[in-house]
């Protein structure tokens, strides 16, 4: 009895141990499992691509972040400047690189009118600073066509994908933009970005 008086202390020290320890590791590796489990997927984000081809033939694209290459969700025509000086002040189409959205308003009121897409300044690769930039259409504060020039879009005489240096789409497609954007939510929109 004395053998077995000092092995069951043993024993029963051993199972102790053994069952706080799987204890102690299974609630751990459970926890991690069910928080991967509830873990929401990350909200899908949104950008807004602008390939330059010639000042007023080029593509402005809705873009859907992915795994993988991204997904194009719209595609429009659109313009940007007089000349593909990047340099050039209200004339140059816009430097590569990447832009901050910073608001949109469907009821602007200035230069230019109506939908309207404010983007970040950005200095081109001489170091000059482009400013006012914007993706616009022509337009009244209303949405609305004008009988001026620069509140009435026309495709020839002049060719109004030209700008001073913006991104210029005509106003059925800048309408179907925000319409899209509407959708998703303006806060899931990260940044324009440029490339040619």
């Amino acid at each position: 009895m004395g053998t077995r008086a000092r092995v069951a202390p043993v024993v029963l020290a051993i199972t102790l141990v053994g069952g706080l320890t799987a204890a102690a590791v299974a609630p751990a590796h459970a926890g991690a499992t069910a928080e991967r489990a509830v873990a929401p997927a990350a909200a899908p984000s949104y950008y807004l691509k602008f390939d330059k081809n010639t000042v007023t033939n080029s593509k402005l694209y809705l873009m859907k972040s992915v795994a993988g290459p991204d997904k194009v969700i719209a595609s429009y025509k659109a313009g940007s400047g007089t000349s593909t000086n990047t340099c050039a002040v209200a004339k140059g189409w816009l430097p590569n690189g990447d832009y901050k959205i910073e608001f949109h308003r469907k009821n602007f009121d200035g230069i230019i009118n109506g939908y309207v897409i404010k983007i970040s300044d950005k200095k081109c690769h001489s170091g000059t600073k482009r400013t006012a930039l914007f993706i616009h259409s022509e337009m009244k504060p209303n949405g609305k066509q004008g009988s001026i020039e620069s509140e009435k879009w026309t495709n020839s005489n002049p060719n109004d994908y030209y700008s001073n240096g913006c991104i210029k789409l005509n106003p059925s497609n800048i309408k179907n933009l925000f319409g899209k954007v509407d959708a998703v939510g303006w806060s899931k929109l990260t940044k324009l970005k440029v490339v040619s």
